[in-house]
C-alpha cells in the first residue's frame, strides 16, 4: 500500500478550534446514505434488511482494518451488503459531519478515526453513545489489553477502540548521517541549533507522531503537569519554542517527513514504531535507519476508534454493532498487525505475532525491531491528552510555536 495514501492521517487526523470548512476533499460517500428511517430509540438486533455501510476513514485505519471488515461483509451478507469507503484529513472531519447533520442528512454511518477526529467531534457533541448502552453487544471490549483499556476510557461513552498501539516519542535518523544520535532532549536541541533545519516534525494537528513528541515531552522535560498543556507545560513551550528558531518549517503530514529523512533534506524527525517499520517496508524510508528514545520518555499510547455520528439510523445502528463484535475478535484482530503500520496494532489480549497473515509475519521479522519489546515493557504507558486538552494544546502549538511555518504538501 502506497505511502502517498497515509498523508494527512493520523493520523496519525485532528482536532481543531472552530467550525471547519465543508471540503469535497473530505471525500464525500459514492452513494447517497440510505438512512431516512429512524435514528431515535434502540437500535434492533439485527437490522430489517441488509444495509450499505459508508465509512469514512481520517486515520489510516482502514489499511489495518478494511481486511477485517470485507471479511465480515462476506460472511454476513444478510446484516451488511455493501460497504462504500472514503478517505479525508482529520481537521476537515468535525466541519463536514456536523454540516450533514444541520443539513438533516447524515451521510457517513461510520467513522473511523485517532484521538484527534475523537476529541473534536466529542467537544462539538456530533457522535452517538454507544456506551454503556450496547457493551453488552460489544463482549470483546471485555479483553482489551491494560494499555488499550485505558485508551478506550479516554473516548468516553462515544468510540469503541478497535486497534492500539504504544505509539512513541522516537527519534529516527539514518546512522551513517547521525552516528551519534541524541539521547537526551538538551542534546537534541544543541543537534538542532548546530544542525539548522535538520530536526523535523510535522504539523501535531495532523500528524501520530508530531502529536506524540508534543504529547512526550512534558515527561521528558519533567514538567509540572503532563495532562494539562494550558497551566502544566511551562518547559514544554519554552523548548518548544526554542527548537522552533532552528527549524525551516513543519510538513503539515507525516509521510512528508519520511520522504525528507530519505532523502537527505532532514537528518531526525520525530516517529513511532508503526511509522518507523511500515516505510521501511515500504521501501520509502532505508531499512537501515534507526531509532532512539530520549532520556526519561514515557510512552504516549495510541488507537483507533470507531465513531458513529448523530443522526444515523437504527437498522445501521445494529449492522454497526454486530460489525464491531466481529472485528474485536482474537482472528480478526489479527489482521492489524499488518505490515507494522500500527506496531504492533491488535486492541485485544492474546493475539501474537504468530497468529497474524504470513505476509504480516514475513514483513515484521524483516523490518522490526527486537528492542521494541524491550521497550515497551520498560517504559511507562501514559494516555494521551483528552479532548478538551488535545484542541488546547493543538490550538496554542498553532499560535504560538509553529502555525506560521507549516508547509502544506
Amino acid at each position: 500500500m502506497p505511502l502517498q495514501r497515509r498523508t494527512g492521517r493520523r493520523v496519525r487526523r485532528t482536532a481543531v478550534v472552530g467550525l471547519l470548512a465543508v471540503l469535497a476533499a473530505c471525500g464525500a460517500p459514492t452513494s447517497p446514505n440510505q438512512s431516512s428511517g429512524d435514528s431515535s430509540g434502540d437500535a434492533p438486533d439485527k437490522p430489517s434488511k441488509a444495509v450499505t455501510l459508508n465509512i469514512l476513514d481520517v486515520a489510516g485505519n482502514l489499511q489495518l482494518t478494511q481486511p477485517m471488515i470485507d471479511d465480515f461483509v462476506k460472511q454476513h451478507s444478510d446484516v451488511i451488503s455493501k460497504v462504500t469507503y472514503s478517505k479525508g484529513p482529520a481537521p476537515e472531519l468535525s466541519g463536514k459531519i456536523k454540516a450533514q447533520q444541520d443539513a438533516g442528512r447524515v451521510d457517513i454511518d461510520l467513522v473511523l478515526t485517532g484521538t484527534d477526529g475523537l476529541a473534536a467531534g466529542a467537544e462539538q457533541g456530533l457522535w452517538m453513545d454507544l456506551l454503556p448502552k450496547y457493551a453488552d453487544r460489544l463482549p470483546g471490549m471485555k479483553d482489551y489489553l491494560e494499555p488499550a483499556a485505558k485508551m478506550q476510557e479516554l473516548a468516553g461513552n462515544v468510540g469503541v477502540t478497535v486497534t492500539y498501539y504504544p505509539s512513541g516519542p522516537l527519534l529516527e535518523y539514518l546512522p551513517a548521517k547521525v552516528p551519534s544520535p541524541p539521547k537526551s532532549a538538551e542534546e537534541l536541541l544543541a543537534f538542532a541549533k548546530a544542525n539548522k533545519g535538520k530536526v523535523m516534525y510535522a504539523r501535531p494537528a495532523n500528524s501520530g507522531p508530531g502529536r506524540t513528541f508534543l504529547m512526550g515531552l512534558p515527561y521528558i522535560l519533567g514538567d509540572k503537569d503532563p495532562k494539562d498543556p494550558v497551566n502544566g507545560w511551562d518547559k514544554t513551550w519554552a523548548y518548544l519554542k526554542e527548537l522552533n528558531q532552528y527549524v525551516d518549517f513543519y510538513p503539515s503530514g507525516t509521510a512528508d517527513t519520511m520522504k525528507a529523512l530519505a532523502n537527505g533534506s532532514a537528518s531526525i524527525i520525530a516517529s513511532t514504531t508503526g511509522w518507523d517499520i511500515n516505510p521501511r517496508v515500504l521501501g520509502t524510508v532505508p531499512k537501515e535507519a534507526a531509532i532512539t528514545p530520549l532520556k526519561g520518555f514515557h510512552w504516549v499510547t495510541d488507537a483507533h476508534y470507531a465513531v458513529v455520528p448523530k443522526g444515523v439510523s437504527t437498522d445501521k445502528q445494529a449492522a454497526i454493532l454486530q460489525l464491531l463484535q466481529f472485528m474485536l475478535t482474537p482472528e480478526q484482530q489479527a489482521k492489524a498487525y499488518d505490515k507494522g503500520y500500527f506496531y504492533p496494532g491488535p486492541a485485544i489480549k492474546g493475539v501474537d505475532l504468530s497468529n497474524a497473515p504470513q505476509e504480516s509475519q514475513d514483513a515484521i521479522t524483516e523490518f522490526g525491531r527486537p528492542e521494541y519489546d524491550k521497550l515497551i515493557a520498560d517504559n511507562p504507558n501514559e494516555v494521551p491528552l483528552d479532548a478538551k486538552g488535545l484542541v488546547a494544546a493543538f490550538d496554542k502549538w498553532d499560535r504560538e510555536v509553529g502555525g506560521s511555518k507549516v508547509k502544506k504538501s
